[in-house]
């Protein structure tokens, strides 16, 4: 089991940058993969979250293409945070901001594929 503990949102520009954290509590961190998701405010239903991007035990990535070239997922198992950096950002990003950990055994995309989630943080982008 792991607890998962998001943090760095905030209200920024179009076109500035913000870096996420995600902090997991548990032994095993390494052996999951690791995602962010997002839900903008009246997306329904609300256990509904959109995919951003993944980054499986072993390191390889994936991303949603409205934010490919624009945000980069990592991870630091020795100190068991996964982070997403976000540049070039655009009101169409704002969002609740989810980190979230899977068991499947290839890279998930899709929301209820993950056993585990933090509790979000508030991305606003103004224009």
């Amino acid at each position: 089991q792991v607890q998962l503990v998001e943090s760095g949102g905030g209200l920024v520009q179009a076109g500035d940058s913000l870096r996420l954290s995600c902090e997991a509590i548990g032994r095993t961190f390494s052996r999951y993969n690791m995602g962010w998701f997002r839900r903008a405010s009246g997306k329904e239903p609300e256990y509904e979250r959109d995919f951003v991007a993944v980054t499986t035990s072993g390191g390889t990535t994936y991303y949603a293409d409205s934010v490919k070239g624009r945000f980069t997922i990592s991870r630091d198992n020795a100190k068991k945070t996964l982070y997403l950096q976000m540049d070039s950002l655009k009101p169409e990003d704002t969002a609740v901001y989810y980190c979230a950990a899977s068991t499947e055994p290839y890279a998930p995309t899709v929301w209820r594929q993950y056993d585990y989630w933090g509790q979000g943080t508030q991305v606003t982008v103004s224009s």
